[in-house]
Order: C-alpha cells, then structure tokens, then sequence
C-alpha cells in the first residue's frame, strides 16, 4: 500500500463537513516513492522527529502538526530531510482537536471525564470541552493525574478553594485570554491547556479559576496516538510505532 492509500483510510475516520477547511487543516506534506508497511506517529513534524522514523524504520510518518510557519526554514528543512530519508509525512491538525477520538477527547477520558460541551468553535470545528467529574474531586488530585498521565511536571495555579467538578479544557495553544474566557462563561472550576502566558495567569487570578499547563506536545499525544492506533486497527498488516520527541 502507498501513503495515499493510508490518507484515504484516515479520511473515513472523520465526518467531514467542510472540505476546503479539513484540506487545509490536514493532508499529506510529502509522499516518498516507498510502499508503506510501517506508520511512525507523534505530535510534531521536526527534524528530530524525522530521525526518530528513520531510526525505527518507518515508511511514513503521522503527526498532529505540520512543521510551523513561523519556525522559518524548518518547513523546507522537513521536506528536504524527508526527501532524503524516503519518508512520506501527513499531519491532521484541527479536524483531530475537534473529533470525537482526537486530542480533547482522548485526554479527558484519560482523566476519566465525562464531556458535557463541545466549545471554541473555529471555522465550524470545535476545538476545546467542557467536562464534569463524577464526583468532585480536590484540586491537588487533578494536577496529580496529569502529572502521571503527561510524564512530566505541569504548571499549576490555585485561585479557589473550591472542589473541582467543571472542567475547561483547549488541548494545544489556549493561552489566548478568550479561550480561557469561554470557560469561564461556562462556570468551569479549572481550565487546562497546553500553554499560557502572563495575560492567561493574570486573568485566571482576576476570574478565580484555578489554571494546568501542560507541554503542548504531550497533552496532544493522546489523540495522535488514538488516530494511529485506529488506522492499526483497519489495516492489520500494517506496523504501527510511536516515535519519542522532547517534552515542549
């Protein structure tokens, strides 16, 4: 089987409504003249990460984000890199926050967090939740279950004393202040995201909503990794791996 061959199959995990936007939003960067017998995945497409493929021997490479604009050069890099290695790359961005298998919903099942809300529409896709835990649970607790889920520290604030029932969540970039305005709208306990700023602290104080930052590669993971693991599950034969990358 060729890469086009894997991106049709990825195609029919999603419901897609607008065409123009999941092109946009997802697709195949490079394809290799190379059948593919082994997917390598992880959040993002850099020069390290394509080394990683190289290493484990894989013919094509998944991850949730392409390499970014404003990192200048590293697209061309990337292309270059995959070119010389023979290895095909596709990334699925925004239609993978949005699905109901992609990177919110895998992590909230992961904290064991029932959704209530789809939230942070953009371009008709909705790439944040909100979610409740079946009991409430102390604050300490949350901050302790990403920890051990994420494998690595996480920045946390307390601004409440409450008992945490209602949870915001922007898998990703949701330092934005209008991100965490929405989960303040929707009367949430915490917000989680995978980034911030002093303008997101400041107004998390302001607004008394207690704040977990996450890396933005590992609080992602969960939804690439569900993807491929999917993508595994319709094409037996195909070779299924993740790849390591750093924690940022």
């Amino acid at each position: 089987m060729d890469a086009t061959f894997i991106v049709e199959r990825i195609n029919d995990l999603f419901n897609i409504k607008n065409k123009d936007i999941y092109s946009r939003e997802s697709g195949l960067t490079y394809q290799a003249d190379r059948k593919v017998k082994k997917v390598g995945y992880c959040v993002n497409l850099t020069l390290e990460t394509i080394e990683e493929a190289r290493i484990h021997g894989v013919d094509m490479l998944v991850t949730h984000h392409d390499a970014w604009d404003e990192i200048f050069g590293l697209k061309e890099a990337c292309i270059e890199k995959l070119a010389e290695y023979g290895i095909s790359h596709y990334y699925n961005h925004l239609p993978l926050d949005d699905c109901d298998f992609g990177t919110n919903d895998s992590l909230l099942k992961e904290l064991n967090l029932e959704i209530v809300k789809r939230t942070h529409e953009l371009e008709g896709l909705y790439t944040g939740r909100v979610a409740e835990s079946g009991e409430e649970i102390e604050f300490n607790e949350l901050v302790n279950r990403m920890v051990n889920l994420l494998e690595e520290p996480v920045r946390y604030w307390r601004f409440n004393d409450k008992k945490v029932k209602r949870v915001g969540l922007v898998c990703g970039n949701g330092a934005p202040t209008d991100c965490l305005k929405e989960a303040v709208e929707n009367e949430c306990d915490v917000y989680i995201t995978g980034e911030c700023n002093l303008s997101t602290i400041q107004y998390a104080q302001f607004k008394r909503i207690n704040l977990i930052v996450g890396s933005h590669t590992f609080i992602e993971l969960f939804g690439i990794e569900s993807l491929a693991l999917k993508l595994n599950e319709n094409i037996k034969e195909l070779e299924v791996v993740r790849l390591n990358e750093g924690h940022y």
